[in-house]
Parts: C-alpha cells; structure tokens; sequence
C-alpha cells in the first residue's frame, strides 16, 4: 500500500545539505510508490524547491517568513505543521543533523507519534520496512518495525546514498502561509567561526588529530593532508581539552557522530568516547607511535609510527599520484 511521505530538505548559507537528497532515497524506500513532498522552510527558500525535484522529490512545498531566517525549534514547528496538516503524510523523514535532533522530538510530541532516530539503514521497502540503528554507542545494532501510527524517523548523514541527480525533472513547487508567533526565542544574528573546506558531518573523507599532535601547529600537515583528499579536518576531545583546537572539530560521544567513507587518525589513542563518534566510518586508518593503543582495534589498516614522519610521507605520495594521474 502506498503512502505519502514529507521530506524536510535543510538549506545552508543559500545551499541545500546533501543530506536532504539522502532522506529522499529513503523516503523513496518506505513510500512503496506514494508521492515524495519536500519541504523547505526559511525566509528566502523557494529557488530551492526545483532542485529537491531533481534528486526525486514529487514536488515541493515551502513556508517563508522574516522568522524564519534562522533556525528556532519554535519557528521550524509552527511552520512544519502547517505543512503537515495540510498533507497530511503516513511518512515524515529528517536528517539526523542539530536541526533534525532537535526539531523531530518536538514534532513527533505534538503528533503523540513514535520517533525512531539516528537510522544508517533500511532493510525491505514499503510497510516491510525495518529501521537499523546503533545503540550503546555503536556496540550493537537495533532492527525497529512500526506497526501502527505515523511512521517517523531521522537518517544518519552519509549512510543512504542520495539519488542520481535528474535535471530533466521538474515539479510543482508551491507556498505554504504560516502565521509564525508567539516564538521564546528569536535569533537575531549568527556569528559562525570561520571554517575552512567541507563540512565534517557530510565529508566523504576525514582526517583528525589527538593529543599525539602536541599543538595547534600540530594540525597543519593534517590541514594539507584533508585539503589533498577533498576532506575534513577533525579532533578527539583530548586535543579539543588541550586547546589544540575548536570543540566544533571534536568528535565523539560528546562530540560529533560522523561516518565518512575514510577515516584517518592521527596521535589519536582511541578513548571509547571517541570510537562512538567515529567507529561506524567505512575505512578507518590509525596512525599512532603505540603499538597496543586502542584505536588499532577499530581500524582497518594501522601505521606505528611518528604521525609527523608518516603524514609528511603520505602526502608527498598523493601528490605524486596526482601528477601522475
């Protein structure tokens, strides 16, 4: 039996995050042949809407207002139930991103619906759809079915491979009036930290430093290393402790939970708060002068040595591929 499902797409600094195409796919998995509906919330999002469609969206639709602009869980969710009462879906799909963290509990409250969180994969399709989650901080898997009421949950970024993009589609795109008031909270300005390269929390490649790195200095050579792989830069939370750098690199229990396709660690030991961040990424490579440091027992290749003779020696090699290639 086919469903309809809604789809919120997130939009950064003018740009959809590639994790809304990737909770397209899914929504394509569970809709068993039902419409696809994104939805875009924001003050200036409707040139967005075509591009949804691109990636498989059915069509589109959008809520704008000045409240809008910035994200607060308040604004988000008058302006997603409105669109959800006026579709009225079996199916809601968001990213599992701070947005989607915290928008969906908030939601699925006001619906006195179930919330399965945090998904890396989809097993069947249709009503014999089974989501699989990692608990005791990816330790185990969990397999969940929802048997009744809306069926609403929440993708872990890069582990459902998007649509192929399809510039020949085309599709409604339609408005949404929302009345947003009442809000607590109203972001008047956001001052972001100037980051450079790709955003950890969708790269395909990651390179991070621990302690082993000894400074801030330290991160250079990983800097070039990531810059050379189309990569990230992160950090365990004892380099972030050490002031070797920001806590928005930290990755870990308490820190960002991310999946590349290539993970690199470098003069990282292997504390089992960081493996929850990282131990479910494709590829995982440890660099680190101890032989028996944990962080060897996760990866899938392992380099004992000093991380400031072996990335040096890894990055004159890419180079050489590069030129060669």
């Amino acid at each position: 039996m086919s469903n309809k499902v809604i789809v919120l797409g997130e939009a950064r600094d003018g740009a959809l995050r590639n994790v809304s195409f990737e909770a397209i796919a899914a929504a394509k998995k569970v809709s068993d042949g039902g419409e696809v509906v994104g939805v875009l919330i924001g003050d200036d999002v409707q040139g967005l809407g075509q591009e949804m469609i691109q990636y498989g969206a059915d069509r589109v639709v959008t809520v704008e207002h000045p409240h809008l602009k910035h994200y607060t869980s308040d604004g988000f969710g008058q302006a997603f139930m409105a669109v959800y009462e006026q579709e009225q879906p079996e199916t809601i799909v968001f990213g599992h991103t701070a947005l989607g963290k915290d928008l969906s509990p908030k939601i699925a409250a006001k619906l006195k619906s179930g919330l399965v969180s945090d998904i890396t994969d989809i097993e069947g399709e249709g009503e014999d759809a089974v989501f699989i989650r990692p608990i005791y901080s990816g330790k185990a898997f969990e397999k969940v079915k929802i048997n009744e009421g809306p069926i609403f949950f929440t993708i872990r970024p890069n582990n459902i491979a998007a649509p192929a993009k399809d510039e020949s589609r085309s599709g409604d795109v339609s408005s949404v009036s929302a009345d947003i008031q009442n809000l607590r909270s109203v972001v008047k300005d956001v001052v972001t930290k100037a980051t450079d390269g790709v955003d950890m929390s969708e790269a395909k490649v990651v390179v991070a430093g621990g302690r082993g790195v000894k400074g801030p200095e330290g991160f250079e050579p990983l800097k070039e290393l990531a810059d050379l792989l189309g990569g990230a830069i992160g950090a365990s939370r004892g380099a972030c402790d050490a002031d070797y750098c920001d806590y928005s690199l930290q990755i870990g229990q308490t820190g960002k939970v991310i999946t590349p396709d290539l993970y690199i660690a470098a003069g990282i030991s292997g504390a089992i708060q960081h493996l929850a961040g990282m131990s479910n990424s494709k590829v995982i490579v440890a660099i680190n002068k101890d032989p028996e440091a944990n962080i060897f027992k996760v990866a899938d290749y392992g380099i004992v040595g000093d991380l400031f003779e072996v990335v040096p020696m890894m990055i004159e090699e890419i180079k050489k591929t590069k030129v060669n290639a």
